[in-house]
């Protein structure tokens, strides 16, 4: 059986634009927010990202979303999807990457796999994705 390819790269936030659509008790609210990157290393292009968050307070949030990535993953190009759960902890934003099955296209058909991406504040934003092409 062959061996998961590992991808990392960096990237860039592009634009950020956050609505909330309900005050919560305290200082907690729920948001939607739209979230375009671009990536370089491994993972080479452009992502947009719907997340919708709940803020417990000021600092802190959960959030989930669908992610889009277009371009190159290592030598192959194409998009696809990944699945996103995560929370911020006022220090630093981590979620789950989960790609979407059947969601690759192109060169990138076939596509499964999971990783972590991380983004401290202050500091560039990552994203590691163990991944394999059938």
């Amino acid at each position: 059986m062959k061996m998961p390819d590992n991808a990392k790269a960096s990237f860039e936030i592009q634009a950020w634009d956050e609505d909330t659509y309900q005050e919560l008790a305290g200082d907690g609210k729920l948001t939607r927010a739209s979230v375009k990157q671009a990536f370089s290393g491994d993972i080479e292009g452009s992502g947009s990202v719907e997340w919708l968050m709940c803020y417990r307070d000021q600092t802190q949030a959960l959030f989930v979303g669908l992610q889009h990535v277009e371009g190159r993953l290592g030598d192959r190009s194409g998009t696809f999807v990944v699945e996103t759960v995560g929370t911020f902890d006022g220090k630093e934003a981590r979620c789950s990457w989960d790609v979407v099955p059947d969601s690759g296209t192109d060169e990138l058909l076939g596509l499964t796999g999971e990783g972590e991406l991380r983004a401290p504040l202050k500091a560039t934003p990552s994203v590691v994705l163990n991944y394999a092409i059938k």
